[in-house]
């Protein structure tokens, strides 16, 4: 049990805290996160993506006395129950709070029960969370139709742009493949952080949540996957890469903790047949293209993939679950699907095209136009634009920035 008095001293601590923190630059979805009435606002993410600092920015836009922030992972909240939500809710109504931010609730059983009530007394609420999963379920027992999720990505390229003060071109936008969008490396650029904040999300979103007692699969896993992004592989060949007892039905629920807390996620081969789609071999794409580099201990810098990485976070912040690869005679890096499962949008991605590769990279795309019946392809490179008319329709060619 948590004491009324202990609440009131955490919740103190903490905004002055944040109050007296860096609120960096302002993140392009503050203004897209309206609280609305009767509805919680739900931002997942990747830990260290900055969630805290946008509730603290939104908190900004209101009077201080109508606001009331509280994460729960504080160490003096530690043993906080469901039954603490009343001393909460007493906090709660003598501070006549209105708009009430709640970082990692889930954490405590009971949370959603908690949140169904204020809704119905007509506060606005923020949620934020670091694993999707940690979430859904509650959300789709006891607060269905009563939520609004959004997820929140590391820095875009705009943002890295203000936050680092260089200018738009090719020199930055490498500086970006490689560095990545997570505020506090970019703040530091101490190459230890990256390991600590992937150490940091295997322990404290997986393993903890799991109850894993062995780290040593679940991080071998993690590092090889995210230094072979782009990449196809398969759970029988992943289990042969971990190599550590494991079978393949417990590599594939890795994969799943590792997608529900933002590390990596994963596309499979497009087709009409959804079980030929589960499965063909899958490609695994990271969160964030400077975690990824940063672990990569050959040295490479890769850029090919770290690009085609890029790419597919642009697609994945409008296109959750309706991204896939083509594959028949040739490939096609990216297929994008309507709600019916019918190809909408093709994407070939290349650092750099010339009179060397032109036939072989339009060669897999103009494949896939012509099988999927797509009229329009694109190619996306570090440098290259140009509009090409070929028998299967268009190809537009541009550069990623």
């Amino acid at each position: 049990m948590i004491l009324k008095q202990q609440i009131i001293q955490v919740i103190d601590n903490q905004i002055h805290w944040l109050r007296n923190n860096d609120r960096g630059i302002l993140r392009e979805q503050r203004e897209t996160l309206k609280a609305i009435p009767g509805f919680a606002t739900i931002i997942t993410g990747i830990r260290r993506c900055g969630k805290s600092t946008l509730l603290m920015q939104l908190m900004s836009q209101h009077p201080q006395r109508e606001t009331l922030y509280l994460n729960f992972e504080d160490i003096h909240l530690i043993g906080f129950n469901a039954g603490d939500f009343r001393q909460l809710h007493d906090v709660i109504t003598e501070r006549k709070a209105q708009l009430l931010f709640f970082d990692e609730i889930q954490l405590v059983n009971g949370w959603e029960l908690f949140i169904h009530q204020i809704l119905r007394e007509g506060y606005l609420v923020y949620i934020t969370g670091s694993n999707a999963s940690m979430l859904s379920v509650e959300l789709g027992t006891n607060l269905t139709g009563r939520h609004l999720s959004f997820e929140l990505f590391p820095f875009s390229y705009k943002e890295f742009l203000q936050f680092t003060r260089q200018r738009q071109g090719e020199k930055s936008f490498v500086d970006y493949l490689k560095k990545g969008g997570l505020p506090e490396y970019l703040a530091n650029l101490d190459t230890r952080i990256p390991a600590t904040m992937l150490d940091d999300i295997l322990v404290r979103d997986i393993a903890i949540r799991h109850s894993l007692r062995n780290m040593e699969p679940l991080k071998r896993l993690a590092l090889y996957l995210l230094t072979n992004t782009a990449n196809l592989f398969s759970g029988n060949r992943l289990v042969s890469i971990v190599d550590n007892g494991i079978t393949t039905s417990t590599i594939l629920e890795y994969i799943d903790y590792m997608r529900d807390a933002y590390i990596i996620d994963t596309i499979g081969q497009y087709s009409t047949n959804m079980r030929a789609t589960t499965r063909n071999p899958k490609k695994a794409y990271a969160f964030d293209t400077g975690l990824s580099h940063a672990v990569n201990l050959s040295g490479s810098d890769d850029l090919g993939h770290l690009l085609e990485n890029y790419q597919f976070l642009q697609l994945r912040k409008r296109a959750k679950d309706h991204i896939f690869y083509y594959k028949g005679q040739g490939e096609c890096d990216f297929v994008v699907t309507g709600n019916n499962n019918t190809p909408q949008e093709l994407y070939q991605v290349c650092l750099n095209l010339t009179n060397e590769n032109l036939n072989r990279e339009i060669g897999g795309l103009r494949e896939a136009m012509r099988e999927l019946h797509v009229a329009e392809g694109h190619i996306v490179t570090l440098g290259s634009s140009d509009t090409l008319t070929v028998e299967e329709g268009v190809i537009k060619i541009g550069r990623a920035y």
